[in-house]
Parts: C-alpha cells; sequence; structure tokens
C-alpha cells in the first residue's frame, strides 16, 4: 500500500473510532479533540517508522537497476507522509474549532457544480446528471429542460450517477430520494455504491466481507439516509441502482456526506465555511432559540427571551433591546417571539419608524430564523463595539426581529434534520395551514369594488378593513396569523421583509393577480419603489448577484436581476405582503433566501456573510421618503389616522397615534395633501432627495368652522366622516375577540389532555 493510503486510512480509522462522524451537528470537546490529535500523531509516527524500514526486493532477477527505483519510490513516500502527517496536524487544529461531523458536500446547496456530476446514460438533458440534487424541483410538465431527478437512459444494473470531490474526501454516507413529478412515479429501491481515486478503478463499499447493498425509496419524496458501514476515502463515488419500482424507472436525487481531508500538495487546510463575525452559527430548537447565549442587557437587569434573569448579558451602556411575545402563540401553546432592538425599547419614540423582520412563516424555511438570531447578536456586539453604522441604525429605528412565525412546523422538521425533512415538512401549521395564503384577501375586495364604482376615486385604496367572515371563531385562521395581524395593528411599522427559503430571488407586491390568472405582473401604485426594495437585496446579496450561479429549480431570475412582482412568479392570495400593503401603511417584499430550503449547520455561516450587507442596507432604506407630524393649529396635539396622499400615486397612507408618519418614496418633487375628519385639508410640496434621509415634511391643519359644516348642509351635503376607519377598527375588536375565544378553548383541550394521561 502507497505511504499515501497508509496516512489517509489512518486517519478515517481513527476518526470513526472517536465517533466524529456523527450526522448530526454537535458541541466540540477541545480536551478530546487534543486527545485525538495525539493519538494520530502517535499512530502517524509509528506507521511512519514502519515505511522507513528496509523492504525486501519482489523479484532479485530484477537486477539493481529496479532495487535502485524501489528505494528511491521509498523515499518520494517517506517524504510524501511527512507532508500528510502535517497536513492532517493543520486539519484536526482545525476541526478543534468547529463540529466534528461530515456535513453534505453540497448537491442541494448547489455548492456542488454540475460539472462535478456525472452519469452513465440519462433519459434527457433535462434528466441529466446535473439534475440529481437531493429536493431539486420540476416544472408543471415533465421532460422539458428542468426536470426532477437524474434519470437512466438505459435500464439495467450498470447504471450509476457520479460525483467528483475534486479532493479526496472521507465519504461517510447518501441520501436518496425518488423523482419530482406530478405525472410519473420513478425511484429508487436497492443501490451500491462505488469509490475511487481516479474514476477508472473502482472499489466497492463493503459491509465485513460482502458488498453492501443499501435501501433507497418507496416513495417519491421522503429522503433515506444510508450510512456507510466504512467510511472510505477516496476522490469518485458512484452511487449504482440495483432495483427500482417496478411500473416505473431508475431516477434519482441525492446528496452525498463526507469530510474534506488535507490535500498533501497544498499547504491550506480543506476549505471550510467561515465567517468574519463570531456568532452562534448553529440550528436552534424552540427551547435553544429561546436561551440562545442572546441574552441583552434592560434597565440593569439581565434577561432573556422569557424575561428571566440570566447569566450572560450583552454589556451596553444603554437599554438597547426588549423581548416580548404576540397572542398566546402557536396552537401547540410555542410562544411566537419578537426581539426589540432599539436605544428605547418598550415604547415607540415619536418620528422614529418601525421596522422588523419576520421569518419561519413556512417552518421547513429556517435560514431566515437562523440569520435573524445572527443579526440580533451581531446588532448588539457592533453597537457594544462603537460601530457607527449599528449605532446610528439602532438610534435612529426602533428594530423588531421575529425569527419563528411558525414554531410548531420548524419543530417538526426540526426533529427529522437538515437533509432528512424533505421539501414540505414543517411547511404547514400544526393544523395544515399555509400561513402565506392565510391573511384576508384585501386585493379582490378592492378590485371588486372599483369595478362596481361610478367614480374609482372614492374606492379606499389603504386601511381597507378585514371582511367581517374573518373576524369569527369559525374562520380558518392559524392562531399564528391571528396573533401576526393583532401585532401589525399595534405598531405603526413603515418596512418589512418577509424570509423565506427553497430559490434565489426577492418579489414584491402584488402577490395576488386579478381574475385568478395563475400569473401575471400586477404592480401596485408604489411599484417602482417597491422594485427599488427588492433590487437593494438582490444586488448586495452575493449568491444572487453572482452572475455564474446555476438556477436553484426551474425559472431563471437572473433574466429579471434577481428580482420579480410575486404575483408574475405565482399568483398568492391571502399573502401577508398584499394585506400589510393594503391593510396598514407597511411596505413588505419577500426574500428567497436560498436554494436549500434547510441548510446544515455548516453552510450558516457562510450564508451569514452572503445575506449580512442585505439584511443592514435594506433596514436602512426604511428613511427614504418623508415624514414628519400632522398637528392641530390650536392645541399642538398630534392627529391619529390623519390620510396622507401624494398626487400621482393611488395609494394612500395614515398617520399613527402621535400624529407622526413616514411615507416612503423615490427621490422627486411630490404634491403632498393631508386631510383628516374635522380638519381643512393642507397641501404641501415636499421635495425627496437620493440619500437614505428622509425629508423633514409637517403639517398643521386647522379644525372645520361651525359656520362651514352649516354652509355644506345648507347645500345638502354631508358632513364628512372616516367611517373606514371605525369599521376597520370594530372588525379587530372582533377578531381579538374571537381570538380569545379560540385560545380558551385550546387551552381547556390541553387541560383534559393533561387530566387524562
Amino acid at each position: 500500500m502507497p505511504a499515501f493510503s497508509v496516512y489517509i486510512c489512518t486517519a478515517a480509522l481513527l476518526c470513526i473510532a472517536h465517533d466524529c462522524l456523527s450526522f448530526e451537528n454537535q458541541t466540540v470537546n477541545y480536551n478530546e479533540t487534543i486527545s485525538l490529535k495525539n493519538e494520530l500523531n502517535l499512530t502517524l509516527n509509528l506507521t511512519e517508522k514502519a515505511t522507513n524500514k528496509p523492504q525486501p526486493a519482489e523479484d532479485h532477477s530484477q537486477g539493481e537497476k529496479n532495487t535502485s527505483d524501489y528505494g528511491k519510490e521509498m523515499k518520494k513516500e517517506t517524504t510524501g507522509a511527512k507532508q500528510i502527517k502535517g497536513k492532517i496536524n493543520i486539519y484536526f487544529n482545525l476541526l478543534s474549532l468547529s463540529p466534528l461531523d461530515c456535513p453534505p458536500l453540497g448537491l442541494e446547496s448547489l455548492r456542488v457544480s454540475d460539472d462535478q456530476l456525472q452519469a452513465s446514460s440519462s433519459l434527457s438533458f433535462g434528466l441529466g446528471a446535473h439534475r440529481g440534487r437531493l429536493n431539486i424541483q420540476s416544472g408543471l410538465e415533465d421532460d422539458d429542460e428542468y426536470d426532477g431527478a437524474w434519470c437512466a437512459g438505459t435500464e439495467d444494473q450498470e447504471q450509476w450517477l457520479q460525483l467528483d470531490a475534486r479532493r479526496q474526501t472521507l465519504f461517510t454516507g447518501v441520501i436518496l430520494q425518488g423523482r419530482n413529478s406530478i405525472w410519473s412515479l420513478n425511484w429508487v429501491r436497492t443501490y451500491k455504491v462505488q469509490f475511487s481515486n481516479d474514476s477508472v478503478l473502482w472499489q466497492p463499499c463493503m459491509n465485513g466481507s460482502k458488498e453492501a447493498l443499501f435501501v433507497g425509496n418507496e416513495d417519491l419524496e421522503t429522503p433515506v439516509l444510508a450510512l456507510f458501514p466504512e467510511p472510505s476515502v477516496a476522490r469518485f463515488i458512484r452511487i449504482n441502482p440495483q432495483s427500482w419500482y417496478s411500473n416505473g424507472t431508475i431516477c434519482l436525487r441525492a446528496e452525498v456526506l463526507g469530510c474534506s481531508l488535507p490535500d498533501p500538495s497544498s499547504p491550506d487546510p480543506p476549505e471550510t465555511n467561515r465567517s468574519s463575525d463570531d456568532l452562534d452559527f448553529r440550528h436552534h430548537n424552540y427551547n435553544e432559540m429561546r436561551k440562545t447565549g442572546q441574552y441583552w442587557k434592560t434597565e440593569g437587569k439581565r434577561v432573556s427571551w422569557d424575561g428571566k434573569v440570566s447569566n450572560q448579558q450583552c454589556n451596553t451602556s444603554v437599554q438597547l433591546s426588549t423581548f416580548y411575545t404576540k397572542g398566546a402563540g402557536s396552537y401547540t401553546g410555542l410562544k411566537l417571539y419578537v426581539m426589540e432592538i432599539s436605544d428605547s425599547p418598550g415604547k415607540h419614540e415619536l418620528g422614529e419608524p418601525e421596522f422588523r423582520y419576520v421569518a419561519g412563516m413556512h417552518g421547513n424555511e429556517v435560514l431566515g430564523r437562523e440569520l435573524l438570531l445572527n443579526l440580533m447578536q451581531f446588532l448588539c456586539r457592533e453597537y457594544k463595539r462603537g460601530n457607527q453604522r449599528v449605532v446610528q441604525l439602532v438610534k435612529e429605528t426602533r428594530i423588531h426581529l421575529l425569527p419563528s412565525m411558525n414554531p410548531d412546523g420548524y419543530e417538526t422538521a426540526y426533529e427529522k434534520g437538515s437533509e432528512l425533512s424533505g421539501w414540505a415538512l414543517g411547511r404547514y401549521s400544526f393544523e395544515g395551514i399555509d400561513m402565506n395564503h392565510n391573511f384576508p384577501d384585501l386585493n379582490n375586495i378592492m378590485w371588486d369594488a372599483q369595478e362596481l364604482a361610478t367614480d374609482k376615486r372614492r374606492v379606499s385604496n389603504h386601511y381597507i378593513p378585514m371582511p367581517e367572515y374573518y373576524t369569527s371563531t369559525d374562520a380558518l385562521i392559524a392562531p399564528e396569523t391571528r396573533a401576526v395581524i393583532s401585532w401589525m395593528q399595534d405598531i405603526p411599522f413603515v418596512l418589512s421583509a418577509n424570509l423565506h427559503g427553497g430559490e434565489l430571488v426577492v418579489t414584491y407586491p402584488f402577490d395576488c393577480t386579478r381574475d385568478w390568472i395563475p400569473r401575471e405582473d400586477t404592480p401596485t401604485a408604489d411599484n417602482d419603489f417597491f422594485r427599488w426594495l427588492a433590487a437593494v437585496y438582490a444586488s448586495t446579496n452575493l449568491v444572487m448577484a453572482n452572475p455564474e450561479r446555476r438556477v436553484c429549480h426551474t425559472e431563471d431570475f437572473q433574466q429579471h436581476n434577481n428580482i420579480i412582482n410575486g404575483a408574475n412568479w405565482h399568483t398568492v392570495p391571502g399573502s401577508m405582503n398584499d394585506f400589510s400593503y393594503l391593510h396598514t401603511n407597511c411596505f413588505e417584499i419577500t426574500v428567497e433566501l436560498s436554494c436549500d430550503k434547510f441548510p446544515h449547520a455548516a453552510e450558516l455561516p457562510v450564508e451569514w456573510e452572503n445575506n449580512k450587507e442585505s439584511l443592514l442596507l435594506y433596514m436602512e432604506q426604511v428613511h427614504r421618503g418623508i415624514k414628519g407630524v400632522i398637528r392641530d393649529k390650536d392645541t399642538k396635539a398630534g392627529i391619529a389616522n390623519a390620510v396622507i396622499k401624494v398626487d400621482g400615486l393611488d395609494h394612500d397612507i395614515r398617520s399613527a397615534q402621535d400624529g407622526d408618519y413616514w411615507r416612503l418614496l423615490n427621490p422627486g418633487d411630490y404634491k403632498v395633501t393631508v386631510w383628516a375628519e374635522g380638519y381643512f385639508p393642507r397641501i404641501r410640496h415636499c421635495a425627496v432627495g437620493s440619500e437614505p434621509r428622509a425629508t423633514l415634511c409637517d403639517f398643521t391643519l386647522t379644525r372645520t368652522t361651525q359656520d362651514r359644516l352649516k354652509q355644506i348642509l345648507a347645500k345638502g351635503g354631508k358632513m364628512p366622516r372616516d367611517n373606514q376607519v371605525r369599521i376597520r377598527a370594530m372588525r379587530m375588536r372582533k377578531l381579538r375577540a374571537s381570538t380569545k375565544i379560540l385560545n380558551r378553548r385550546r387551552e381547556q383541550q390541553q387541560r383534559l389532555k393533561v387530566r387524562r394521561k
């Protein structure tokens, strides 16, 4: 055996002996890691001595020339062994800083490029080797360019899908899935695995003295994990199907697990996903999220999510943050925790805009959840360090972060793990509700009213009340949705982003098409500004902005600069984005963060780097446009619910409870009209610059005189009343009342279950 093989196998055997090849994330024990390293060094020393022993010539008749050549070869191998020993030392130093596990190599996350995948044959280009990626999705039609698996062109036991890892890799397992299709049933039931260092000579994966036969799939979507009895070091790996669904053909999607090993020809350790920020890069279940290391100083106390005193804190000279929950939480009672970050947390400051990030609406789309937990940590630490960009953002903005809108769904996905939860497990609420379609559909209420109206200008384009049926206890509304709607009503949010996963694109309203068309560009009155918002995030996201990246599944969003009108992608009636725009003042977009809905923990540092600048820059856009306070001329008190109308834009907003307002606008000159019930309207011209600094545009309104009211009545007119605000507030009260009733019912049911147990 060449010395190279001796040392690599030694590393593999020691890893196996110390259980360092776990599929789950592990916390590193420093002492155990050092012990492992010492054992490795000892074994390497012993092996090196063995390879340095003189070896007899196998055939003395070959003469001195062959003996001399053999000695030279041995000298080269000994030198190579010493080099490998050094590289493995570097590798284990690296491992002491990160979990000792072998993560996915990246077929699903696209870290593995198309040219690293080959196949014995393919049924078509759309079913080529490059499509054999775990969880890849097909289009609506089969047999197009973007199909849902690799499918062999021939049905026999000699077919294979091959991965070139491009360096020596300790392969530990494979995850298999059937073909994604709504028209055909294809999956592999059993398969073998082979390894090679040159793609010419292949060795089978063994189970003792026999070649291992692995169990594959029995349906299209469930991922099935197979860990190798003996992890093997090689550069190439092949998956070789042996049996498949009898009414189908050979089709599969796959992920490969493995640890990259040191390259003896390179002074560098294996590539790792690292970040310049020392943050808590791991997946947090509900309890871990609640207790996670982001403990913040509030009024001199150290508080965690639930307000309990903790042992860690982020020391700052000012009160920086607070935690609160919305509603009674999820169906199973898990709370919807929100972190607020502000220099004056717990209250709205006059003139300071409110911003929110929401993640985890679909419980299995988990990257947004972890990014928000990292963002909390980052903002606290950088504020403490005096990072001027962060200090300014925190002092001028009240920031709200909701990492997990669907905690029940997340827990379901988390139990399976990042690669085994599939494409849909955990997406829905405990009751099976898709929260992305669960908000009141105000679009069609507005469009229907416009079609019936003789004067469309009289049809409300904002603050549209939710329909009466939606306030009933019989309405199919998730408790999480109810909680978020109530949250939107309590706080005058200006800007938001809804973080999803499974694609790489930013979408903007409207999400719902008119007349139930499957997909059609359906812009809002603020289409230009929404496109700006989407472009801000997409152009600074390191993956979206990469022109060399491949398509995630079926759509090439790069032709649209990675932004698209939501309805022009696919219609989504009842979306949170559209509801936010039509029911409140808040502008909201959706960010699809990655092709992989549930990336492995090893991917989290690089995903943070991909999104960090985008997350910060997007928050800063809340300071664009105009802002001000609308006051009573005589009392100087702020006027709530005053209407702010921008000439040429058919979408109005309202002032908050204290009379302050924020109207997001692109640079330009605007004619702005403000009116409120019981006041004369007022007009001003306001200019917006290109810098993210809102133009101050205050208004002072004069109350309508009794004489003027008499004139209106004398002409047969009616006293102007703002009935829409009254209806909106009444429906909100009804929704909250029905929510309380439903929460009490669930609590009673839970108590009964406990008693029965």
